[in-house]
Formats: C-alpha cells, structure tokens, sequence
C-alpha cells in the first residue's frame, strides 16, 4: 500500500510539473505519467523482493543454532540424501593401491528451522559462503580417503540453496585420493573393483540417517581413463556398528576392467619377438660359435631387462601374477636356447678333440700300412657321426622350441582370459 501511493504521487506530480501548455498534447503527457508509474512499480519491486531475502536471512538466522542438529529436539533423526557426481578419475595405481577421483559431493535433507515465506518471484535462497558456515551440515566423512582437498579456486567450490519448506541442498567440489586392495594374479589382465565408503563420524542412526539419491551416481559425459574402463558403478547401505552404537553408512563399488592393447603392445609383443630372435641361433652352423654366443647372451639380457621393467610398477606381492609367468617362461626359453648351443658347441668340440687324438695316434704308426687305413677309416666314422648329432639336435630344437611356446601361449591365454580367481586368494 505504501508503495502504491508513493508511485501514484509521484506520477501525479510528475503530469503537473512537465504538463505541456498546449491542450492537445495532454494525452501524450497522461501517457507518460501512467509510464512513469509502473516503472516506479517495477523498480519498487525489486528492491523490495531485494530487502525481502535480506529480511529473510535475518529472521531465519535469528536465534538459530548452527552447532544443533534438526529434529534434535523430538528424537527424529536427519534424512539426508547423497548424491555424488563424477568429473574424473585421474589415476590408478597398483604400487600403492589407490586411485584419484575428482568429484562432486551433493547433500539434501530439510531443516524445519529455516522455513520462510517467499516473496515475489524467489524460489529459493543462495547463501554465500561466509554464510554457510551458520548452516548445520551432516558430518559425512569418506572411510577409505588417503588425501583430500576441498577446491578454493578462485573462491570455495561450495553450494548451498535453501528453499521455503527448509529443504537444504548443499554440494562441494572434492578431489580425493582413495585407498583399494587389488588382487593382482591375473595381471595384466585383470578386473579390479574399488569402493568409495561414506560415513556419519560422530552422529549415530539415532540422529543422522544418509540414504542414496534415487539418482546415486552421475558422469561427466567425456569421463575417460588411460589403463582402464569404467564398466559398472553399483550403490549399496553399510550401515556400521562400532563399540554397540550404529552409524550410517553408504558404499559405491566401481568395476574397472583393465584395457591390455598397452600390454600388448609394450611387454608381449617385444618378449614374442625376442623369443623367436633366440632361436636363429638353430639355424646358423655349428661352427659358428662368435655369432651364436653373442645371440643367445644379447637375447637372455634383453628379456632379463624387460622383465625388470615390466614389473617396476608393481608392488612386492607374495602370490605369482600372469606377468611374472609370462616374462619368467620367456626368459626360461631364451635360456634354453643359450644352453642348447652349449651343448651342440660340447659335441662340436668333443669331435675336435677325436681328431687330434686320431692324428697323433696316425703320426706314431707310420710304418703300419693297414693300421693307418683302419684308423682313417675309425676316424672318419666319428667325424661323420659327432657332426650328424649335432646338426640334428639343431634341426629338433627347429620344431621343438616354437611348438612348445605356442602350447605354452594356448594354456597361458586359454587360463587367464576366463579364469576367475576366487576372493580368498
């Protein structure tokens, strides 16, 4: 009412001090007065509905204290549904069992205490940060978090509306660092599952009751990690009970199932070649002892060294994992190339050694015609025989060695594609 006779005042006033002196311009001088008017109105308004939410957060915050929780009062605990939206998960790491999370932390429950009546065109009130802290906020804590930190750039990432009925909606940006046991025996190849476990630290079920949005969990729609792929997120209630007193508990399981193209590309393709590489030694002579000695040592201490590699990642588990097996059978298979070389280089060798002593025998029986034809013959029987083995365990180990990798490859793929490890392990 007093605004509506301030406006109509000053339009009154307004139409007699500007009035034309000519009667026929008076319309157009009402015109204006009635203009004049309602801009009145309008701008009346707004700074009205702007001292309304001033007045509002006054008489709300009056009295009310922020250190006691709704409904404490009447033995009523707090609702609060918790909703957790994710921006990113940043990394994964087996050495130490953890991975980074970058995500979005929305609370709702209703406070009767900050009821209030709108006023025009307010649906809602948004609180500063300066003000939030008058606010009381559930004590949600996160049970398996290593580190984190709440962003402050450029000011506190922190939200909180609050709406006539008392019904609070608070939400902060986090990135935390969370802990997760991984069962590494089917590494690389492996599935792993991590949680993201909530809790009330001091309010029990008696005071603070958290439940799941019906919408628990959202994604950013570019969410996407390097090593692994983010299959299923399932929700689940934990409540807890500690020293005989339940406290409210909320879990989130991720199912990451690991991508192996890096694997493939960087561990087993180098170790299958350099596996083949080893066995160019069976086709090279038996003479050739230079070229076979440094193939064999060159292909043992490459695959020592990229077994090392491969493994720096991984923490110091007591139980064998896929990798280990896999880079253990290679380096066994260059090995026993190396060692099969020896073996021909023994018997090559061992020959020599039979013509030296032939010919020394051969020099200290001259005169004997038929003994020295007897002991050619005799020698040239050995030669003939010592080279035939020789050549012919090189011309085995051509079959043997790739015959028995591509089993070994049919059992390692076949066991550790569809193998499932059992929990307890």
């Amino acid at each position: 009412m007093v605004r509506l006779i301030a406006c109509i005042g000053l339009g009154a006033f307004l139409s007699a001090v500007v009035r034309p002196t000519y009667g026929d311009i008076t319309v157009f001088s009402n015109a204006r007065s009635v203009g004049i008017y309602f801009l009145c109105m309008v701008t009346m308004g707004y700074a009205e509905n702007a001292s309304g939410k001033e007045k509002i957060l006054t008489e709300i915050f009056n009295g009310y204290d922020g250190k006691i929780p709704p409904n404490y009062d009447n033995d009523t605990p707090v609702k609060s549904s918790v909703q957790i939206y994710i921006i990113g998960i940043d990394s994964i790491n087996e050495a130490t069992m953890d991975f980074s999370m970058s995500f979005f932390v929305r609370q709702r429950w209703v406070d009767n205490r900050l009821n209030y009546t709108p006023t025009l065109n307010m649906s809602r009130l948004e609180l500063d940060t300066k003000r939030m802290s008058n606010v009381w906020v559930p004590d949600l804590y996160f049970v398996n978090e290593k580190k984190a930190d709440v962003h402050h750039v450029t000011v506190p990432n922190k939200l909180m509306h609050i709406y006539p009925d008392g019904l609070v909606v608070y939400s902060m940006r986090v990135t935390a660092v969370f802990s997760c046991t991984m069962d590494l025996q089917k590494y690389p190849l492996d599935d792993q599952k991590c949680y993201v476990v909530l809790e009330s630290y001091g309010y029990s079920t008696e005071t603070l009751v958290m439940r799941w949005h019906p919408n628990p969990v959202e994604k950013a729609d570019n969410l996407q990690l390097p090593q692994f792929e983010l299959q299923n997120i399932t929700d689940y209630i934990c409540d807890v009970t500690y020293a005989g007193v339940t406290y409210t508990c909320l879990k989130l399981e991720l199912f990451l199932h690991r991508n192996l193209g890096y694997y493939i590309i960087q561990v087993y393709i180098p170790s299958f070649l350099i596996v083949i590489l080893s066995w160019v030694s069976f086709w090279l002579n038996v003479d050739s002892t230079p070229a076979r000695i440094s193939l064999g040592l060159l292909t043992v201490l490459t695959m020592t060294t990229q077994s090392q590699g491969a493994k720096a990642s991984l923490p110091r588990v007591s139980y064998i994992k896929a990798i280990d097996i896999w880079m253990s059978t290679c380096l066994l298979f260059v090995f026993a190339a190396l060692i099969e070389f020896a073996y021909v280089n023994v018997l090559a060798r061992v020959d020599q050694r039979k013509v030296n002593s032939v010919t020394s025998k051969l020099n200290e029986a001259k005169e004997d015609e038929e003994e020295k034809t007897q002991n050619q013959q005799s020698w040239c029987f050995t030669k003939l025989e010592d080279k035939e083995r020789a050549r012919m365990l090189d011309k085995i180990s051509r079959a043997i060695f790739p015959a028995v990798f591509l089993v070994f490859n049919i059992i390692y793929w076949l066991v550790y594609v569809f193998w499932e490890p059992s929990p307890a392990a």
